[in-house]
């Protein structure tokens, strides 16, 4: 991704495009979003725990959204009433609203807090078959099922 280079392939890098805010954060002025409270909590959290996560702000970060193909084709797209925009990797993974710390952390590849996760690293087993039992679980093609 061309908005910033990851040192290590610890991790995915994750992108969060804003729209134009105040400040930085945008929980600045005298009416803040508290969804933009959680959000800087989230990504405070996140980054102690190592996770390679950097936030734009349309407002101040113009040339970045420019210079990332993804984002410029989606500005032109939708608009930027449509950010926020979540990248993980140069993939889209959210627009139009803030992701969950649940789903930046599953984003991340780590394990959230919410029991009954998966904590599979991003994968997900269907149950379809058990290994080595063939398409159908070890039933035979007049099952239908192959």
């Amino acid at each position: 991704m061309s908005a910033t280079a990851h040192p290590t392939p610890a991790g995915p890098v994750i992108h969060v495009f804003e729209p134009a805010l105040c400040c930085n954060t945008g929980v600045c002025g005298p009416d803040v979003d508290p969804a933009l409270v959680r959000f800087t909590a989230d990504l405070d959290h996140l980054r102690s725990l190592g996770v390679d996560i950097t936030r734009h702000n349309l407002a101040h970060d113009p040339a970045v959204f420019a210079a990332e193909p993804t984002v410029a084709a989606f500005l032109r797209t939708a608009g930027s009433a449509h950010l926020p925009l979540t990248l993980v990797d140069g993939v889209t993974v959210t627009t139009d609203r803030y992701p969950s710390r649940d789903e930046l952390l599953g984003y991340a590849g780590l394990a959230t807090d919410a029991p009954g996760d998966d904590t599979s690293g991003g994968r997900t087993d269907l149950g379809l078959t058990a290994e080595g039992t063939g398409c159908c679980g070890g039933k035979s093609s007049t099952s239908g099922c192959c």
